[in-house]
């Protein structure tokens, strides 16, 4: 049985497209087009070798990402980072495709107690006993991964992914692939550090907090595993290099 040719060229079409996204996105944020104009569409399809639909699909896709916006007698021009859409899974994986920046990490992590502390309160109130199973056994993955058994990272994430999901809180579920990011940037940071590994007592205490349904206590464990890793980062910034410290208002700031 062979394929369908116009599915073949689907197929083919959605790959070419979702390559030079790829290849224009990495660029903008890493301000290979700064202090110069963006490409004309004619310039991009010449350049890359794609056809014209291709070059239009990805410059739409950038647009809703709020990299690029289309002004009369401008063109399409390169948006401010103010604009980038943050929460876009392919935007933070540009951004830390840039040279490692303890400002981009810091502000990951201000997110994160902005959101997990609560996540794990709504989770010891509302999870169901199927829900507590699934954190209960993240962090049986991360006692294996301690043991050689696994991967520490994703053992790590898995656990809270399941109380993002254990909230019962739609909207804290939309925080996955940024609290991923998070978790995979902060990591790799806490790692160069000798035993900072994930303290397993931390999150246990998270743990039993939720699984005895005690809101308030688990919002508190939840808090103070990340402040943790916020006193490491504040304590990095203070012995770094002054120019290479972010603000707030730097966080697109291209290195």
């Amino acid at each position: 049985m062979t394929d369908d040719p116009s599915d073949i060229r689907t197929s083919l079409g959605r790959n070419l497209t979702h390559g030079m996204l790829d290849a224009l996105g990495r660029a903008i944020v890493t301000g290979a087009y700064d202090n110069q104009r963006f490409p004309t569409e004619a310039q991009l399809t010449t350049q890359h070798g794609v056809s014209r639909s291709v070059t239009r699909e990805s410059v739409k896709m950038l647009t809703a990402k709020g990299l690029l916006s289309s002004r009369p007698r401008q063109g399409t021009i390169v948006e401010p980072p103010a604009s980038w859409n943050l929460f876009d899974t392919d935007v933070l994986r540009w951004l830390l495709e840039r040279k490692f920046s303890l400002g981009l990490l810091r502000h990951f992590s201000e997110l994160r107690l902005a959101i997990e502390p609560s996540a794990a309160h709504l989770a010891a109130r509302n999870a169901d006993p199927a829900r507590k199973a699934l954190i209960a056994t993240g962090f049986q993955r991360m006692c294996a991964a301690e043991e050689g058994d696994g991967d520490p990272l994703e053992a790590d994430i898995a656990f809270h992914i399941a109380i993002l999901r254990a909230s019962g809180n739609p909207f804290f579920e939309q925080f996955e692939e940024v609290v991923t990011t998070a978790l995979r940037t902060s990591i790799r940071f806490t790692n160069r550090f000798k035993g900072r590994s994930a303290s397993l007592p931390a999150h246990r205490a998270v743990l039993d907090a939720i699984e005895a349904g005690k809101p308030s206590e688990a919002h508190a464990a939840m808090f103070a595993i990340i402040s943790d890793v916020m006193v490491l980062i504040e304590e990095a910034e203070k012995s770094a290099d002054p120019e290479s410290r972010v603000s707030p208002g730097d966080l697109g700031r291209r290195s």
